[in-house]
C-alpha cells in the first residue's frame, strides 16, 4: 500500500488493491513504485497525482471527522478510488484493442497544498480566487516541491463550495494538458466542496474523473473520435426507466440549460447535446442519475491521446 506524507496509509488504500489484482493477473505493466510526492523509478504515461486542499472544521464536522488526522475526508477517498477505475475503464479498453499493453498505471496521493491564498490587503482574490489564481498557486507549490514531470496530472482537490469563480473546478489555462509544456504535466482542480454542498457524493465523483480527463483529451483528439473539438461531447445521456443516466464527461452538461436541472449549476464549457457521443433528451426527466463508466467515446479518445505521449522506440 502507498503511505501519505504522515506514514499513514491514505483512505482510498484497500487490504488488496485492484492495481495488485491486475499486476498479479499480468494485466498492467508494473503497479505504482514510489510513495507520495517522490522520485519516480520509471516515467508512466499515466500518471495522477492528487493533492488534498485545507478542509474547513464545518465540512470536517459534516462527515464527523472521519479522515481528519490525515487531512483525508471520505469525498476526496472517493475521488480518488474513481479516478483510478476510470483509468483502468481507459487501459481495458486499449488491451481489448491490443493497444497501450506495456502502459503503466499510477495514481497517489501528494501532499496537503496549503491555501487560502496570502494577501497584504483583503481582495476580491484573497476572499474569492478565479480558478486561474487557485491554479496558479497549486501549480507554484508543486514545483517547488520539484516532483512534477511531463508525464504527470496533478489534480487539487478544492473545499469551497461558494466560490463561484472556481465553480466546479477546471484546468489550468495554460498547462492544461499531459504533455503539452515541456517538463511541465498538468494542473487541474475539482472544486469538492462545490459538487458535496450543492449536488451529491456521485456528483462529486463524476466531475473527479472529468477534471481529471481533461488533461489528456486534445481539441483534435475529441473531434477526430467524437466530430467536434469539445470533448464533453464525447459524454452520454442515456434514458433509463426513471432517470437520465449521466457519464463523467457529460456531467453538468447534459441536463437543460437552467437552474437546478441535473446538476445545480450549469457547466459554462463548451457542449452540443446534439454532438454528444449519445444524449436520449432530457424532456420529462423527473430524475438525473450519474455512473461513473466512461463513454466508448471518452475511452477511445484518451487512449489515443496516450499513445501519442508514448517515447519513439
Amino acid at each position: 500500500m502507498t503511505a501519505d506524507p504522515d506514514g499513514k496509509v491514505t483512505a482510498s488504500d484497500r487490504l488488496v488493491t485492484r492495481r495488485d489484482v491486475i499486476v498479479a493477473l499480468g494485466g498492467a505493466a508494473a503497479a505504482s513504485t514510489v510513495g507520495v510526492d517522490g522520485v519516480t523509478a520509471r516515467e508512466a504515461p499515466l500518471h495522477v497525482r492528487i493533492y488534498p486542499g485545507p478542509v474547513p472544521l464545518r465540512a470536517w464536522a459534516r462527515y464527523r471527522f472521519e479522515g481528519m488526522s490525515r487531512n483525508w475526508p471520505p469525498p476526496f477517498g472517493d475521488a480518488m478510488t474513481v479516478v483510478e477505475e476510470a483509468f483502468e475503464q481507459v487501459l481495458s479498453h486499449a488491451r481489448e484493442r491490443s493497444r497501450l499493453t506495456d502502459v503503466d498505471l499510477r495514481v497517489e496521493r501528494g501532499r496537503r497544498v496549503r491555501f487560502p491564498l496570502s494577501a497584504a490587503e483583503p481582495s476580491l482574490e484573497s476572499v474569492v480566487p478565479s480558478r486561474r489564481t487557485v491554479l496558479d498557486v497549486f501549480r507554484d507549490q508543486v514545483r517547488q516541491r520539484d516532483v512534477g514531470s511531463e508525464t504527470t496530472c496533478h489534480l487539487l482537490l478544492c473545499w469551497a463550495p461558494f466560490n463561484f469563480r472556481l465553480g466546479y473546478g477546471g484546468t489550468h489555462p495554460s498547462i492544461d494538458r499531459v504533455g503539452r509544456v515541456d517538463g511541465e504535466g498538468a494542473y487541474t482542480a475539482v472544486n469538492v466542496g462545490a459538487t458535496a454542498f450543492w449536488d451529491s457524493r456521485a456528483v462529486t465523483r463524476n466531475m473527479a474523473i472529468h477534471e481529471t480527463l481533461h488533461t489528456f483529451i486534445s481539441p483534435d483528439v475529441a473531434e477526430a473520435v467524437g466530430g467536434t473539438p469539445c470533448d464533453h461531447n464525447l459524454g452520454t445521456a442515456v434514458r433509463t426507466d426513471d432517470a437520465l443516466r449521466i457519464s463523467p464527461m457529460a456531467t453538468a452538461y447534459a441536463g437543460p440549460n437552467r437552474f437546478d436541472a441535473g446538476t445545480r449549476w450549469e457547466g459554462r464549457g463548451c457542449a452540443d447535446h446534439d454532438e454528444f457521443h449519445r444524449h436520449d433528451g432530457h424532456e420529462g426527466v423527473d430524475r438525473y442519475a450519474y455512473t461513473t463508466r466512461l463513454s466508448e467515446a471518452t475511452c477511445e479518445a484518451v487512449t489515443r491521446y496516450l499513445e501519442r505521449q508514448r517515447p519513439l522506440p
